[in-house]
C-alpha cells in the first residue's frame, strides 16, 4: 500500500480535502495518513459481482440498495492502526440512504447504519484477522445488523447477527445449505450458488 502526503486531525478534515482534491483511488484513513487501497483481487470481484447479482435475482433487495467495493463508510478507531473508514466489498443499503449520499457514496458516523455488510476474505493471517477481527468490531460498533464473511477458500459463508453491541454467529453454511438471514426475509440461496464459477 502507498501512502499519501496529506494528514488529518479530524475525519471532517480528510472529507473536505478529498471533496476539493480529488483522489484516484481508494484510500483508508489510518492515524491521519492515506493509505492507498490495492485493487480487488477478480475471484473476490467476481464473487462481490455474483452475490449482487443473486440477491437481486432472489427478489429481496432492490439492486439501487446494493453497492460494491466503492461505498465509503466511516467507522470508528477501535484500536491502534485501525481504519477510520471502510469500502465493504457489498454493503446492502436502507431506502433512506439514497437521499443522505447524493453528494458523495460515504456513510458517515452519524447516519444510519447499512442492513448488512459483507466481506469476501483474502487467504492469509492478516487479512483474516482484518475480516474476522477488527472489521467485526468496527461494524458492531456502528450497529451493522448483519455481517456476512464469505470464504472463497473454505467455501463457507458466516452469517452474524448484532446482538446488544456486538455479533452472534447464525451459523457457518456450505455447499447446499441454506443461508439464514434476518435482515434478507425470503432469501433462498445457498454457498454453491455464490460460488459458482461458470454462472
Amino acid at each position: 500500500m502507498t501512502q499519501a502526503k496529506a494528514k488529518f486531525t479530524t475525519f471532517e478534515d480528510y472529507l473536505t480535502y478529498s471533496d476539493e482534491t480529488p483522489l484516484e483511488g481508494r484510500y483508508e484513513l489510518i492515524e491521519g495518513a492515506l493509505v492507498k487501497l490495492p485493487p480487488e483481487s477478480e475471484p473476490n470481484n467476481w464473487i462481490a459481482n455474483h452475490l449482487q447479482f443473486l440477491l437481486v435475482m432472489a427478489n429481496v433487495v432492490p439492486l439501487r440498495l446494493i453497492r460494491i467495493h466503492a461505498l465509503e463508510l466511516q467507522v470508528p478507531v477501535l484500536r491502534p492502526k485501525d481504519a477510520a473508514n471502510r469500502y465493504p466489498d457489498l454493503v446492502v443499503l436502507r431506502p433512506e440512504h439514497l437521499n443522505l449520499m447524493k453528494r458523495r457514496l460515504t456513510l458517515t458516523l452519524d447516519m444510519p447504519p447499512p442492513r448488512l455488510i459483507v466481506e469476501v476474505v483474502s487467504p492469509g493471517k492478516s487479512n483474516h484477522d482484518r475480516d474476522y477481527i477488527h472489521k467485526r468490531a468496527q461494524y458492531a460498533a456502528i450497529a451493522v445488523a448483519e455481517y456476512w464473511l464469505v470464504d472463497p477458500v473454505g467455501q463457507t459463508v458466516a452469517v452474524l447477527a448484532l446482538s446488544g453491541d456486538s455479533y452472534e454467529e447464525i451459523g457457518v453454511f456450505s455447499q447446499q445449505m441454506a443461508i439464514a438471514s434476518a435482515e434478507l426475509a425470503g432469501l433462498e440461496l445457498t454457498p454453491e450458488q455464490i460460488f459458482a464459477l461458470d454462472s
